[in-house]
């Protein structure tokens, strides 16, 4: 991790997407909405590792989708180093593109298996001429696939004769290729054997380190990303819950949503196991297209009280010098580390 600054470098303001439920066949007709993400703020700074965690189902691959521009918003606003993205011109936006890459979740489907690595990775270089001259780009793809850990000799196999750990770094290679400052990673280790998993985020670590960049790492397991991230923000049913700085999360969660995830977390020590009240959730995630009024935890939480169901708690520190909590009753709770 490299030591972020408070320069603000991209940033969603009440942020919101809701995909229609229609119904009929000729004249279908709008009968609801899947409430994907709803009203979410989030600052991510320069050299910073942003987290965020959740069930799935809860909203993080769409507003990964939303920032990178596969989605459009709902209402909210997206600023990219300042400037608000719905306000950009259509050149203003492809240039600004550039800038906010993604690796995505699955190695074995997000590279193309009749493409070789080199047309892979050099796609980008394709998508955007103005950034290298067709005769360099042979020589850049050879000097990203090396960055990444691969054998640069290796830029004509297709993706079929790499692992998953290797298909991975291709995509990394891939988003790095436009010089972008914030990488967007959506579950890049879910799909990867737990050693290769640590590989994988220690070369995003290094990347880091020596090209200055910003990462919003996106992750159900909180495992994974208590190794990376500077802040962690955690979502449920579309909402942000809580945030804070890595050691408010993890020492000190205070949302009892926090408190349940960090809980189920498996302690490898087994001297600690009897020493931590694990709490089990009981019911499932409801439905985002029909959340619960109030506060949407309420159906599943041991604190709900009847001011849950008729009141939703702001995202506001309840304490002094305490982080934000979305929770009425929020409280400290003690953590055995379940990871060292």
């Amino acid at each position: 991790m490299t030591e972020p600054t408070a320069e603000v470098v991209l940033e969603t303001r009440d942020l919101v997407k809701h995909f229609p439920l229609t119904r009929g066949v000729v004249f279908k007709r709008r009968v609801g909405a899947v409430q994907a993400v709803d009203h979410v703020n989030l600052q991510l700074h320069r050299g910073e590792t942003l987290g965020v965690v959740g069930e799935s189902g809860c909203g993080k691959s769409t507003l990964a989708r939303l920032l990178v521009g596969l989605e459009q918003p709902t209402s909210g606003s997206i600023l990219l180093h300042g400037r608000d993205t719905a306000k950009m011109s259509a050149s203003q936006i492809r240039k600004a593109r550039r800038d906010i890459q993604l690796v995505m979740q699955d190695p074995y489907t997000s590279l193309n298996p009749r493409m070789t690595v080199a047309d892979i990775v050099g796609e980008p270089f394709a998508i955007h001429p103005e950034v290298l001259p067709a005769k360099r780009r042979r020589a850049r793809v050879q000097e990203l696939i090396e960055l990444v850990g691969l054998n640069p000799d290796h830029i004509n196999r297709y993706p079929h004769q790499f692992s998953g750990g290797q298909r991975q770094r291709i995509g990394i290679a891939r988003a790095l290729a436009l010089n972008p400052k914030i990488i967007l990673c959506d579950e890049p280790v879910s799909a990867l054997d737990v050693s290769i998993q640590a590989q994988v985020i220690n070369l995003l670590e290094e990347l880091q380190d020596e090209l200055g960049l910003s990462y919003l790492f996106i992750a159900h397991d909180l495992s994974v990303v208590r190794h990376i991230a500077d802040r962690v923000a955690v979502m449920y049913l579309g909402k942000v819950v809580e945030i804070g700085t890595h050691e408010e999360i993890y020492d000190h969660p205070t949302h009892p949503y926090t408190q349940a995830l960090l809980s189920a977390v498996p302690v490898p020590d087994p001297t600690l196991r009897g020493q931590r009240d694990e709490i089990v959730l009981e019911g499932d995630v409801p439905s985002p297209a029909n959340p619960p009024s109030g506060c949407r935890f309420r159906t599943r939480c041991w604190k709900a009280e009847e001011i849950c169901a008729e009141e939703e708690p702001p995202l506001v520190s309840r304490q002094q010098s305490a982080h934000p909590s979305a929770c009425h009753f929020a409280e400290e709770r003690d953590v055995i580390h379940a990871v060292g």
